[in-house]
């Protein structure tokens, strides 16, 4: 297949000061979960994604020095000559592909507790630092000077690294953003008041940089978009036009939610390309900005409008790090698509490597040496027989299939998904869909793999079929005995009419009218989005959860705070700190978990979304029948998110007709 001409645009090089990229693709830092920790991990991940066609693939933040920690966050370092080695692979690996490498250089001033190290945290004030009872340092003239040289020292050792790009990371309330931001900021002295004098710290840090290796590196700043209303336009353009001779790169972020200020900041799409078209009118300068473009179309549309000089993308990158490769080579429907999901961020914000739900090989490129486009061909392809198609049995048939082993795919309803297929007609979930779109897609590329739809199978018919490794997906389903992590056994009063589970809730069917009661003992997304469903649907609901929040869990995929406020403004009644122990006549009994005090509220319709029973029945049923393997998967055999069922999936897939010593994770460790 060759490459439309369309998209030619985004193979141009762009010159950023004394480098060029050899094309617009471009991997802003991320989060990996991998940190100074994981060396190789990291190097490893990082080079796929060179392989696949990013023009330039950047670090996460790096620590310019030991008293800036993020821990338990994993996080990139930069303090000394050990770092240097550690990194200097990471850019060996990347140019090994023609790309550019590139750091960002962080400190976390009043963000990071420092729980590590122990040091106080430097800030331009003294106030309380994320996750502790304690504060920051506010910084005097010599912390200030000495910021500056532990700044230039990490900017040094970059290049050392031979890093190309070179950041002063200026955006998402962290060291330099805090000297910036008027609120925060409230010295009296040179470095506060006006926002000249705000912007002090950073100007000294970037003619620093400039001088000492501009001449060799690209300086790239990383700085936040505009609210929409656009306040503070002129100020901010009059320093950036101040700044743009020391920059070669602006990179443009939109603000996180920054739950220590207790504020969350949403930019509209319009309101964020009016402000780069501004940045880059007023620069002159190259710009990039991050976006989980969800198709070649959008990415080629951001370039030829002029609003991006470089398609920036974190997600996208991890979802398909052959994703340039695949536009170069015209195979668009091999594009392997972000869902959304944000799993990639919880892992990072849990302090451990980052993993995909599309993609099951991030991650795991150096430790289990997979790939994400390459699967070893099986030496005897003997034929399996999979059970089930839902995200643990189609990636399984895939992988398999591109191993060149004939498969008969085997799925009892008419729709292929499982669980996917349910889950992704939710509010908000319908992206989720391409889990279950891009294997179907790939699978019916693969003449091994034959798809069986509407055939449920028991023992009989799958000894009949004469197959002999047999693999069982057959997924779970929700409970609604209550048993989860409030209640180990089952409720006796939950056995009642009232009770509806989710999967009858997915499948259509609908509660009798009046007040509904959902118990969330889950805490991931589930209740959320089958409250929203009720409630937009006419119901009456009352959400009702152990945890002093709604959907606590996803917290760490940042969608706890918007999943509780759409419920808010939808109306949805939020009871926390609070079980629902019992069924009583026409109403849910519920019970304070701190002093078990009860109380009554009416209830027409029960909705337990507390756990799920695997679907194992078969497997256990064919143990003993003589099969050459048998194998469960997914939620089959462990209920879990997306992610954990496609990794399931895959690493069965990867396992089959493989010698022990070929199937070794690697532990990676930094050697003293």
């Amino acid at each position: 297949m060759t490459r439309d001409p369309r998209f030619d645009i985004l193979f141009e090089s762009v010159r950023l000061g004394p480098v060029t990229t050899p094309n617009r693709f471009y991997q802003v830092p991320h989060c990996t979960g991998m940190g100074y920790s994981m060396p190789a991990t990291l190097n490893a991940m990082r080079e796929i994604k060179a392989e696949g066609g990013w023009g330039v693939v950047n670090t996460e933040y790096c620590s310019i020095h030991p008293s800036s920690d993020d821990m338990p966050h994993p996080f990139a370092s930069l303090w000394d000559e050990g770092d240097v080695r550690n990194l200097s692979g990471m850019t060996e690996a990347v140019h090994r592909h023609g790309a550019l490498a590139g750091v960002e250089l962080w400190y976390g001033g009043i963000r990071t507790s420092n729980l590590a190290s122990r040091s106080a945290a430097l800030a331009p004030t003294s106030m309380p630092t994320s996750y502790a009872p304690w504060q920051s340092q506010r910084m005097d003239r010599a912390d200030i000077q000495q910021f500056r040289e532990w700044h230039l020292a990490a900017a040094r050792r970059a290049r050392q690294a031979d890093f190309d790009i070179v950041y002063a990371y200026a955006a998402h309330s962290y060291m330099l953003a805090q000297f910036l931001d008027p609120v925060i900021n409230n010295r009296t002295d040179e470095y506060g008041g006006e926002l000249a004098n705000r912007s002090r710290l950073l100007r000294e840090v970037v003619e620093d940089m400039r001088a000492a290796i501009g001449d060799r590196c690209a300086i790239a700043i990383r700085i936040e978009t505009l609210n929409d209303d656009g306040h503070g336009r002129d100020e901010r353009a009059h320093l950036l036009e101040t700044l743009a001779p020391l920059i070669d790169l602006f990179d443009v972020t939109v603000p996180d939610y920054s739950q220590e200020m207790g504020v969350s900041r949403f930019v509209k799409e319009a309101s964020l390309e009016a402000d780069i078209a501004h940045i880059r009118a007023v620069t002159g300068k190259p710009v990039v900005s991050v976006g989980r473009f969800t198709s070649p179309e959008t990415m080629l549309s951001q370039v030829r409008r002029g609003v991006l000089d470089l398609v920036g993308a974190a997600r996208p990158s991890i979802a398909d790090p052959f994703l340039p490769e695949k536009i170069r080579e015209g195979r668009f429907d091999d594009i392997r698509e972000c869902i959304g999901c944000n799993i990639c961020y919880a892992q990072d914000s849990l302090g451990v490597a980052i993993r995909c739900t599309q993609n099951p090989t991030m991650g795991e490129e150096w430790r289990r040496g997979w790939h994400p486009e390459h699967v070893p061909a099986v030496a005897v392809p003997e034929p399996v027989l999979i059970i089930g198609a839902g995200p643990a049995g189609l990636e399984a048939a895939m992988v398999l299939g591109k191993a060149g082993v004939p498969v008969m795919l085997a799925e009892a309803d008419r729709d292929l998904g499982g669980r996917v297929t349910l889950e992704s007609r939710l509010p908000g979930l319908s992206e989720w869909a391409r889990v279950r779109d891009w294997r179907v897609g790939q699978l019916e590329k693969l003449p091994h793999v034959e798809i069986f739809r509407e055939s449920r199978m028991g023992v009989a018919d799958i000894l009949d079929t004469g197959i002999g490794h047999v693999m069982i997906a057959t997924g779970a389903s929700w409970r609604t005995d209550g048993r989860g992590h409030s209640f180990a056994r089952p409720v006796d009063s939950f056995n009642d009419p009232r009770t509806i589970s989710p999967d009858h809730l997915m499948r259509g069917e609908r509660p009798a009218r009046g007040p509904v009661v959902l118990f969330d003992d889950d805490h991931y997304y589930m209740g959320s989005v089958l409250a929203e469903r009720l409630v937009t649907e006419g119901f009456s609901v009352t959400l009702v959860t152990p945890r002093g929040v709604v959907g606590s869990w996803g917290e760490n995929t940042v969608e706890q705070a918007r999943s509780q406020t759409r419920l808010l403004e939808l109306g949805v009644e939020i009871i926390v700190n609070t079980t629902v122990c019992a069924l009583g006549d026409g109403t849910a009994v519920l019970q304070c978990v701190y002093s078990g005090r009860q109380r009554e509220l009416p209830c027409a319709a029960f909705v337990p979304v507390t756990s799920r029973e695997p679907q194992d029945a078969l497997y256990h049923d064919l143990n003993g029948k003589g099969l050459k393997t048998l194998v469960r998967m997914g939620d089959c055999k462990a209920p879990g998110i997306i992610a954990q069922a496609v990794l399931d999936g895959h690493q069965h897939a990867r396992a089959f007709g493989r010698l022990p010593d070929e199937l070794i994770v690697r532990r990676d460790r930094v050697i003293i």
